[in-house]
């Protein structure tokens, strides 16, 4: 269906009927091939009346979007396809709107998609109804509850890969608005044998492969358990891994429900240890022991899975142990205890198992319940959802207790299931006026009456047989039911008085058959007093009870010794029958909802349909009983409004509307179209259609009709389209001829425009060039007049200047015939003193020459401007030798004044440091020269950087000048503990070098002098004045990489610090060395040390310390 078309009603493009109450010709072949038509159309639910079939399409479909749950929301019934929304839906506006308390039943067998349908209900009242943070709150909490039952109560089954092995009843508790408040949900039956032992194909509960799946490698070994699962005798190893289920992320799927459902973090762990104590008891393997007294005695073959079980537990290993052995019965004051065969021992073992797993089980859903119970004491509105097993029939006749009871059930819920739709029916029909004929129906009460009857029904004579004295077996029961159920019309047994059973092969001798509404059902009688019975010995409820574990006292109340009851517990068959009881009790209150599943195949695979399976479903569901009860009266109803909105245009009356009230309307259209009289009666509010047949007839006429109305609408609609094209042509042609118009005036103006502003621009270009050439003429008449005035100007200039020259040549050569006079009238006068003045004058001028050269050629042989370089050139003569040496020695001293003037402020003060150095150290200390060329660095820690030393740095609150690491040598083996020497303005400080912590703080004034040796060594003795705080535990012998750095910065700061000239430094191969209150020797001597190259310091006794030191 396209997403523009909406459906008004279910019998809009219906496939097959979605309404099973509507087949005709009604019979079973035309049932199955409806539901089959349906299925392969993926149309998995099919109505009748109210009641919905659900197939099982083991595959996803896209039916349960959010989009889907809108279209479903606040619809009629039958106003759309059929749905498990719709139902819900109905239900829901029921309790919110006419307060009436809702029950939804869902029953099939195991596969046939039971879980998934309560869930579906679930999350659809979960959307629709109301939000808010605690509304929110609720709803997810009574979500998440699904995830953990499911883990404790599912399984893998042949039938179904999560098969839930309980019956499970939730009342959704909501308050006057519709909101859901809170819940409670009972349990019943948990299948607990499938804990100790699972069918062949078969898994045990999900929990115990998802803990050992999903669980952490630290939680399993807190659990004491092994994630291999053939290491557990309790879990099966043919189907361990199902195809589809992950169970790690299952489990910890499990544990976030957990958690919101409200479990505290213990009570999972607590949880989880009892899960793990189940698995290492099905580990438990005995042996038997011999008695003097000739009977043999159990005991535990190997005791370390019973230890570790003891230890979860917290039960005293001998405690278990004994109640495994033996056995304590009481009778009024009287106390017998006996011995423990292996049979029996392994039966405790396993009673142990399913009891303690079962209360576990029990315990969760009390616990789940106080979690989501309602808050509130006011009055609630309730929404019951049974999700219990379908009726089982096992064909290889191996039904047992289980299938009993379970059957059993069905019974009852069939029983309430007619007498609820019967009197939903009476009551309908009552209240639209119509006359009720009663309806024949098989009721199965006498199948009811059989099992439950307190005298002589089944479950009352296997609770007598179980509490009788003496021998109680199998076969007394079985002899017991045929002496008093032999001639019941429903019972059948081949030792029966009834001869007609006594050749029927079919019924092997020990077991007995039921005619159940379903079909016949055939018991095995074996193990029905042992299943009834459900013992578990005194002495492991007791043993139980002692247990440390935190849920054990709640688990086994029974085992307190101080509140022993004698009383014999209720049996199973009891217990159960109670639990019906008070479910039928309570669905009678409530407007019942019925959701029956059906599986279509046995191989979970989609699109398979078996006919045979589907077929044998449908009988025991009772489906096509349910078909007839509803079809006794009137198959079809509908309210006057809708049935006359879907019809009206059958009769020209009533279409297109009809004025009147619906009745008479819906009155004129059925007698328009001549529906006989007798199939179809008038209720208050709603038309009742009899036949079918009636209600094709009329869907018919209906498409028929709307064919017609389909071609007059499209004949209208295509007229129109036409009609609306041919405007729009016109419009249009209109449009373009007034545009075309527009532009042809624009292009011609265009033109006209360009051609006026061609022929301006050549009359202005002719003016313009008139002009130009008036004005050229004019300037070139007064260039004229001015290049004439200029060449005539020039020659009279020339013709003077020829003229000024003619008379300065005159005038100059009187001047040079003067001046020559005069000279030779002066060289005749001082011929005489002219010898005796010219070799002075030639040496003078000799000597000014040669400077001038020595001059010009130093410039070219002037050395580097490095202060270190020496070289400088050669003095060419003699006479030039002190100005050669103070042309030397000013050069020097200028280039040593420019390369200061490059120096920082830093670099002054290390060249310092290094010049102090030389004054201290040199031709002194064999170490100095390797120095010289290392830079002094002072902070080689980078203290100020390094995270590491931050707690450090912010103690020492001064400047640190120097940081490094040196060796504090010990005065009683001679050998370096690593510290972290910091040197400050004002003291110097030795600091653990792993963790930072001050060893010593000593204030500079302290310090009174340094003692070095003379060798290539890194040592050097501190010495402190004595009398001092910082004296008392004596001098500090230390060893360092950087020792003439350390020395020198010593030198440098203690002298200012001390108000002092400097500090004194001893520079010899012995000194002495105060170590509290002894004084020491510190000897150096030359000499090859074992360790290395490097010096090593020896004790040689108390009072000297012996340092050799590699020959250099």
């Amino acid at each position: 269906m396209s997403k523009m078309e909406v459906k008004t009603s279910l019998l809009d493009n219906m496939i097959g009927v979605g309404d099973s109450v509507l087949l005709e010709p009604l019979t079973e072949d035309s049932f199955l091939e409806n539901l089959r038509k349906r299925f392969d159309h993926n149309e998995i639910y099919t109505y009748i009346g109210s009641v919905v079939i659900s197939l099982n399409p083991y595959k996803h479909l896209p039916i349960y979007t959010a989009e889907k749950v809108e279209e479903y929301r606040n619809r009629n019934f039958y106003e759309l396809s059929p749905h498990i929304y719709a139902l819900a839906d109905e239900a829901y506006r029921s309790l919110r709107d006419q307060d009436k308390d809702q029950c939804i039943l869902i029953t099939g067998e195991s596969g046939a998609g039971k879980t998934e349908a309560s869930k579906l209900v679930m999350s659809y009242v979960a959307a629709v109804c109301g939000k808010g943070q605690e509304v929110n709150k609720v709803k997810e909490q009574l979500l998440q509850s699904n995830p953990v039952l499911e883990a404790f109560g599912n399984a893998k089954t042949v039938r179904n890969d999560n098969s839930s092995r309980f019956g499970k009843y939730m009342d959704i508790e909501f308050d006057f608005k519709g909101d859901p408040i809170g819940g409670v949900i009972s349990n019943y039956l948990l299948e607990k044998s499938r804990v100790v032992k699972q069918p062949r194909g078969e898994r045990n509960f999900h929990v115990f492969y998802q803990l050992l799946s999903g669980a952490s490698e630290d939680t399993l070994k807190k659990l004491k358990l092994d994630r291999d699962f053939s290491q557990y005798n309790y879990l099966s190893l043919d189907s361990a891994t199902v195809n589809g289920l992950d169970d790690a992320a299952n489990f910890r799927t499990v544990r976030n429900a957990m958690q919101i459902v409200g479990f505290m973090e213990d009570e999972v762990q607590s949880v989880l240890e009892l899960v793990a104590a189940v698995l290492k008891l099905g580990n438990i393997e005995f042996k038997p022991e011999s008695r003097v007294n000739g009977f043999d005695e159990s005991r535990v073959k190997d005791k370390n899975d019973l230890k570790e079980m003891c230890e979860l537990l917290g039960i005293e290993q001998s405690v278990l142990e004994r109640a495994f052995s033996y056995r304590t019965v009481e009778a009024k004051m009287e106390k017998v205890s006996t011995t423990l065969n292996v049979a029996q021992a392994y039966y405790a073992r396993d009673a142990l198992a399913k009891n303690l797993y079962s209360r576990l089980f029990s315990w969760l859903v009390n616990r789940i319940n106080e979690s989501i119970k309602a808050q509130t004491k006011h009055r609630k509105k309730v929404m019951g959802v049974l999700d219990i097993y379908g009726f089982e029939i096992f064909e290889d006749g191996d039904n047992s207790f289980e299938q009993f009871i379970i059957n059993y059930c069905n019974e009852k819920l069939q029983q309430i299931f007619i007498e609820l739709t019967l009197r939903e029916e009476q009551e309908e029909y009552i209240r639209e006026g119509i006359e009720w004929t009663n309806i024949e129906y098989f009721n199965n009460a006498i199948i009811c009456d059989l099992i439950e009857n307190n005298q002589n029904g089944i479950l009352a004579m296997l609770d007598e047989e179980c509490l009788r004295p003496g021998t109680v077996t199998d076969e007394t029961f079985l002899d017991k039911l045929n002496t008093i159920c032999a001639e019941h019309q429903h019972f059948e047994s081949r030792q029966s008085k009834n001869s007609k059973f006594l050749t029927d092969h079919s019924l092997p001798h020990n077991c007995f058959r039921i005619q159940h509404y379903a079909g016949k059902v055939l018991y095995r009688v074996e193990g029905f007093v042992d299943k009834n019975n459900d013992l578990l010995y005194r002495d492991l409820s007791q043993a139980m009870y002692k247990a440390n574990h935190s849920l054990m006292k709640q688990l086994f109340p029974e085992g307190n010794p101080a509140k022993i009851n004698l009383k014999r517990p209720p049996t199973a068959g009891f217990q159960f029958r109670v639990s019906v009881s008070t479910l039928m009790k309570n669905l009678q209150t409530k407007n019942p909802n019925y959701i029956r599943c059906i599986k279509p195949n046995d191989k979970k695979a989609p699109h398979i349909f078996t006919d045979t399976l589907v077929c044998h479903q449908v009988h025991y569901l009772g489906l096509m009983e349910n078909v007839r009860v509803r079809r006794a009266g009137y198959a079809f109803r509908q309210p006057y409004e809708p049935c006359l909105e879907r019809y009206k245009m059958l009769c020209k009356q009533t279409w297109p509307h009809w004025r009147g009230p619906a009745r008479e309307g819906v009155e004129v259209l059925l007698t328009d179209l001549q529906v006989a009289q007798e199939e179809y009666s008038y209720g208050r509010s709603k038309i009742f259609i009899r036949n079918p047949r009636t209600l094709f007839f009329l869907e018919e006429k209906r498409r028929q009709c709307l064919q017609d109305l389909a071609t007059l609408i499209q004949k209208i609609y295509r007229g129109w389209k036409s009609r609306t094209h041919f405007l729009l042509l016109k419009k249009s042609q209109v449009v373009v001829a007034a545009w075309y118009r527009r532009y042809a005036q624009q292009r011609k103006y265009q033109k006209i425009k360009s051609s006026t502003v061609v022929i301006q621009s050549f009359i202005r270009g002719w003016k313009a060039r008139k002009i130009l050439r008036e004005l050229k003429y004019q300037k070139r008449c007064e260039e004229a007049v001015t290049t004439i005035a200029a060449y005539w100007h020039g020659t009279q200039a020339r013709r003077e200047l020829k003229r000024l020259k003619e008379v300065a040549r005159r005038k100059h050569a009187v001047a040079v015939i003067w001046a020559y006079w005069l000279g030779l009238k002066v060289r005749r006068e001082y011929r005489k003193f002219f010898r005796a003045n010219a070799g002075r004058k030639i040496y003078d001028f000799t000597i000014q020459r040669l400077m001038q050269k020595y001059f010009l050629g130093l410039k070219n042989t002037v050395p580097s401007m490095s202060p270190i370089d020496k070289t400088w050139s050669n003095r060419p003569y003699q006479f030039l030798d002190g100005a050669h040496t103070e042309l030397r020695r000013m050069f020097h001293l200028w280039r040593c004044k420019k390369y200061r003037s490059q120096f920082t402020e830093e670099k002054k003060a290390i060249y310092e440091e290094k010049l102090e150095a030389s004054e201290i150290f040199k031709d002194k200390k064999a170490l100095y020269p390797s120095s010289v060329s290392q830079s002094f660095k002072g902070d080689y820690l980078e203290i100020n950087k390094n995270p590491k030393y931050q707690k450090l740095n912010s103690v020492v609150e001064e400047k640190i000048l120097l940081a490094d690491f040196v060796n504090k040598i010990n005065r009683a083996n001679g050998k370096g503990a690593p510290r972290i020497f910091l040197l400050t303005k004002n003291n110097f400080v030795l600091a653990d070098q792993k963790t930072g912590q001050i060893k010593a703080c000593v204030p500079l004034p302290d310090l009174s002098s340094v003692s070095v040796s003379t060798q290539v060594d890194g040592f050097f003795a501190l010495k402190l004045k004595e009398g001092t705080a910082s004296a008392a535990k004596g001098d500090f012998l230390l060893s360092s990489d950087h020792l003439i750095e350390i020395i020198t910065k010593l030198h440098r700061t203690g002298a200012p610090a001390a108000n002092r000239d400097q500090l004194n430094i001893d520079i010899s191969d012995e000194f002495l060395v105060q170590f509290k209150q002894d004084k020491v020797c510190v000897k150096f001597i030359q000499g090859g040390p074992k360790n290395g190259s490097s010096a090593a310091c020896k004790r040689k006794n108390n009072r000297l310390l012996e340092v050799c030191v590699p020959s250099p």
